[in-house]
Order: C-alpha cells, then sequence, then structure tokens
C-alpha cells in the first residue's frame, strides 16, 4: 500500500497524463525520468567539468590564429633611416641620385624572444596580404566543418561527433605548425577551422539535455565565462613560454586527446538515441546516470519510459510541412529571417575583429590580449543578470549600440591621438569593446533561437550561424586594412554594430512570451508590438499606472466617507 501511494504521489507531482488512442498513458517522459536518475548530481558536476575543459580547448583553438600571427614594430635592417619600413633610400652611382628600394629582410623587436609566423616568414610589406589570406581560410574551414560535422553528429551521435570535431581542429594546428608557404598555411587553417563551432556547440548540447532546466542558464554561462577566459587569458603567456608560434601550436593542440577519455566517463545524448529510435539506448544512458548519482530508480520506470516513446512516436508520425525555407515563403517571417542572418553576419565579424585587433595600441598586443580576456567573465555575468530584466531585444541592441559606441571613440583616439602615449585610454576601449561583443554575440544566440519556430529551430539557427562564420571571412580582411589607416577597423566594425542595434528594433520581444511553434504561429508572433517596446519600461508604466489607480482608489474612498457620515447620523 505504501509503495502504491508512493508511485501516486510521483505521478501526481511529475507527469502529465495523456491520451493515446482510447488509453491513459502516463508521461514518462525523459525530463520526468532524468529527475529520478537525478538532474544536478555527481554526474552533472562531472559534465559540467569537462565543458568547462571543452571552453578551454575552444578557446585555445580559436584564437591560435591571433597569437601566432603578431606583428611587432620592426624596421628595415638595410635603411641609413632607422624608421624605415619597407623601402629605403639607396645612392645610385649610374643616375647620380637616391633612388627607392624595398627592403628585403627587417629587424624585429620580438617580445621576450616569441617568434610568431610574421617575423619568422618576414610576412610584412608587399608580403603582409598572405596572413590575411591564411587565416581567411580558416573560415571557410569552420562553415564547411559547421555543415559536415552536423551532419555526422545526426549520423553518428553527438559524443563521437564532439571528439572528432575537436581532433580535427587539433590535427590542423599540428599541421599549421610545420608550414612555411601561403599554399600550406591555408590548407593548415582550412583543416582547424574545420571544427570552430561544432567543437563547442556538440559539447553544449550534451550538457544542456543532462543538465536540470532550473540550472542551465547560471550552470552553462558562468562555466562559458569563466573556462573560456581562462583559456583567452593564459595563452599568451603559453605563447612566451614555448618561444615560437610552431610549438605554441604544439602546445595548444595536444591538450585535445584528453577528449579521448571523454566516452570512460560521459554517456550519448538520450534525446538523440530517442530520435533514431534506440529507447532501450536511452534508457540504459539514464540507469547510468542514475547510478552514478547514487539514486535508486525502479526498474518499472524505465519500463514505462520505453513504452511511453514506442507509443507516442508512433502517434507522431504525422509529417510537417515545415521547413526553413517556408521561412521565407511570409512577409513576416521573411523580414525575422534576413535581419537574423544579417545580424548573425554583423556580431560574428565584429566579435572576431574586437577579439583580435591587438596591435598598434601603443602597448603589448600579448598582454592586451590577455589582460582584456577577463572581459568574458563580466559579459556572461551580464547576461545571467540583465537579459530576464531588460528583454532580449533590450539586451541584443544596447550591446551592438553601445559596443559601436565604444568602438568608434576607440578609432577617434587612434586617428588624432598618439597611442604611445594614451596606452591605457586605448587599453580599457579595447577592454570595453570585447566586452560589448561578447555580450552581443551570446544575447544574439538566445534571441534568434527564440524567434525561430519550434518546428524549424535547429535547422533555422544552424543556417544561420553558418551564414555568420562564412561572413567572418572577410574579418582578416578588415584586421588587414589597419596597415593602410589603423582606425579603419574600428571605424568599420562601429558602422556594422550601429546597423545590427537598428535592425533589433525591428524584431519582436519574446521575454516572458509564449514562443512561435510552429511557421504559422511565427507569421503572426509580435502582431501589434511597438518598435520601442521593451519589458522593463512597460513593467515602469504599468507599475505608474498602477500606483496612480491606488491613489485614485484610495481618494475617492476618502472623499465618500463624509457623505456617508452625512447620510448616517
Amino acid at each position: 500500500m505504501e509503495v502504491a501511494a508512493a508511485d501516486s504521489r510521483q505521478t501526481c507531482a511529475g507527469q502529465r497524463v495523456e491520451k493515446t488512442g482510447s488509453r491513459n498513458l502516463i508521461d514518462m517522459d525523459f525530463e520526468s525520468v532524468l529527475e529520478k536518475c537525478g538532474s544536478f548530481g555527481r554526474y552533472q558536476f562531472v559534465l559540467l567539468g569537462l565543458y568547462g575543459y571543452t571552453n578551454i580547448l575552444s578557446s585555445l583553438h580559436y584564437f591560435s590564429q591571433t597569437i601566432i600571427s603578431f606583428t611587432p614594430p620592426y624596421t628595415c635592417n638595410s635603411a641609413s633611416i632607422s624608421d624605415e619600413k619597407c623601402s629605403y633610400l639607396e645612392w645610385n652611382s649610374n643616375s647620380m641620385r637616391n633612388e627607392s628600394t624595398k627592403c628585403q629582410s627587417w629587424d624585429f623587436e620580438r617580445e621576450m624572444g616569441y617568434e610568431s609566423i610574421t617575423t619568422e616568414l618576414e610576412w610584412v610589406c608587399d608580403d603582409a596580404y598572405k596572413l590575411a589570406v591564411g587565416q581567411s581560410f580558416f573560415f571557410v574551414g569552420s562553415v564547411l566543418g559547421t555543415l559536415f560535422f552536423g551532419y555526422l553528429a545526426d549520423r553518428i551521435g553527438r559524443l563521437p561527433a564532439c571528439m572528432l570535431t575537436t581532433l580535427t581542429g587539433a590535427l590542423g594546428d599540428f599541421i599549421t605548425s610545420f608550414v612555411s608557404s601561403l599554399p600550406f598555411f591555408s590548407i593548415g587553417r582550412f583543416i582547424s577551422g574545420l571544427s570552430t563551432d561544432t567543437q563547442y556547440y556538440l559539447m553544449y548540447i550534451l550538457v544542456f539535455e543532462y543538465l536540470s532546466p532550473k540550472r542551465r542558464t547560471l550552470g552553462l554561462n558562468m562555466v562559458l565565462a569563466v573556462f573560456y577566459s581562462i583559456g583567452i587569458m593564459f595563452s599568451p603567456w603559453l605563447a612566451f613560454w614555448v618561444g615560437t608560434w610552431r610549438h605554441y601550436l604544439w602546445a595548444a593542440s595536444l591538450p585535445a586527446l584528453g577528449v579521448l577519455c571523454y566516452p570512460c566517463v560521459l554517456f550519448e545524448s538520450a534525446e538523440w538515441l530517442l530520435t533514431k529510435r534506440q529507447f532501450e539506448k536511452a534508457a540504459n544512458c539514464l540507469r547510468r546516470i542514475a547510478k552514478f548519482n547514487g539514486r535508486q530508480v525502479d526498474e518499472a520506470v524505465f519500463d514505462q519510459f520505453i513504452k511511453f516513446y514506442n507509443e507516442k512516436l508512433n502517434e507522431e508520425q504525422k509529417s510537417t510541412t515545415d521547413t526553413f525555407m517556408g521561412m521565407l515563403r511570409t512577409p513576416r517571417l521573411r523580414k525575422f529571417t534576413i535581419i537574423l542572418l544579417i545580424k548573425s553576419m554583423i556580431i560574428t565579424v565584429a566579435f572576431d575583429i574586437l577579439s583580435r585587433n591587438m596591435e598598434g595600441m601603443g602597448t603589448s598586443p600579448f598582454k592586451l590580449f590577455s589582460y582584456t580576456g577577463i572581459t568574458v567573465l563580466p559579459a556572461g555575468l551580464t547576461i545571467i543578470l540583465f537579459q530576464n530584466y531588460i528583454g532580449r531585444k533590450g539586451m541584443a541592441c544596447a550591446s551592438l549600440f553601445v559596443g559601436a559606441i565604444i568602438t568608434a571613440a576607440t578609432g577617434f583616439i587612434l586617428a588624432s591621438l598618439n597611442p604611445a602615449d594614451h596606452a591605457l585610454v586605448l587599453a580599457l576601449m579595447v577592454g570595453l569593446g570585447r566586452y560589448g561583443a561578447v555580450v552581443a554575440y551570446d544575447a544574439e544566440a538566445q534571441y534568434a533561437a527564440e524567434i525561430i519556430p519550434t518546428s524549424v529551430r535547429g535547422r533555422g539557427m544552424s543556417n544561420i550561424h553558418v551564414v555568420g562564420y562564412a561572413f567572418g571571412f572577410f574579418s582578416s580582411y578588415i584586421i588587414f586594412l589597419g596597415t593602410i589607416y589603423k582606425p579603419l577597423p574600428s571605424i568599420f566594425i562601429s558602422l556594422l554594430m550601429f546597423i545590427g542595434a537598428a535592425l533589433c528594433l525591428t524584431l519582436p520581444e519574446t521575454l516572458n512570451k509564449k514562443l512561435p511553434q510552429t511557421l504559422a504561429d511565427g507569421e503572426v508572433f509580435g502582431v501589434g508590438e511597438k518598435w520601442y517596446y521593451f519589458p522593463c519600461l512597460s513593467r515602469r508604466r504599468k507599475s505608474i499606472e498602477q500606483t496612480s489607480t491606488d491613489v485614485s482608489v484610495i481618494t475617492s474612498t476618502e472623499n465618500s466617507c463624509p457623505t456617508i457620515v452625512k447620510e448616517n447620523p
């Protein structure tokens, strides 16, 4: 009797009852069973720890392109005037005059003796374009890698795909460390770029699925902010320690071998197994999590879990006509989709350039890159603390707008003042610019996911992400503009960010709203909402109106009291 009563209480507390055909079916779905097995126990702590490790690997991998390519101050070693860089005047005895001669070798002011690819291969002056061309192939690889490993993850599973993409990126870095020419450098960077996005994203999915919904926002964002910033801040000092860009790529790629241990402690995505109709394997993953967390779960729970999905998924065999291309067929969704694509391009390029453009700021680019890396942590906290207050649109718009102002101010300082005399101010501006870019990047991911209808969310987010990384191809060339006129990258990016902020105002707010499930829902989502609607301002307005109403009621009551007294002496 006690067992039956306990089962009855669990059913009332944790599950819904649905009708399938003519029978009632206890909704023993994935989240219900996960709660019984432990959604925030020992396994989740191990999972978050490995997620943090993956973020360190991801930051070392992504910013390796920055660390290996810093260009220190240099002069032509054949010039009679010490500040000549690319050419010098040489006396021609035949023409009896000084003629401009191109430099063939240079003297570099290597910081702490660090040998970058620029200093070793002397990719400066007429050869400076080689670095931009080679690095741009990194983003070509990221686009194709996102498509390929995304497909692979759907075919063989999230966990093996996560391991393969991480090892592929490390292999690309390792290959790059042996090159000495532009074609092979481009090939190495292409292979390295294949894992840029999926390395992080696939691990994110594994953590997201097995973590308690109540802990997801805090857990995922805090771990990301802390460990990603550790990787960023540590990487320049690792480069100084190993001494050369080749050794740095070895040191940055070697820790990727740690993912070979993941299958020993991590389990495959149960959600993916369910989509493949491998219900017994999904149940087995949950059994192992329960054991890991020290939970005793009755075998009948797993039997009911398997039964539920066998019957539920048979009921849901109705094919849907919703596709990503369907988002382009109706006017409002078409507008939303195009705006999200453009915003993804802008934010990806802004994030990359503001994270990499560290040279010519009057101080060591290595130290500037390291110290401003701490901004990832407050950026993550900003999302956690304020996004649910000011709203998704407000956060996305404000981060881009403020970031644009800071970046424009940085360009103005570079254009009008001597960077060496204002290094501290520039360092502060660079840090604030990176902070704004990280907030915008994180805010955009959640905002886009909530606007896109559930029926096409996976495909939609993937396509938007791919387009953003494809546009990232141009970031190396935008940074290259700084060799012509140092403020140009800052000016260009600030203009893009202003455009992005304005585009945010044309999108609907998603905070505290029922999100669209189908394309039909998406077409009418946010209809009638003003472009200047922000939840924080709306709450304040409602509060003022409520206060005014309360005051009116009190005043009316006070005024009516004497009348009552007169009528009833």
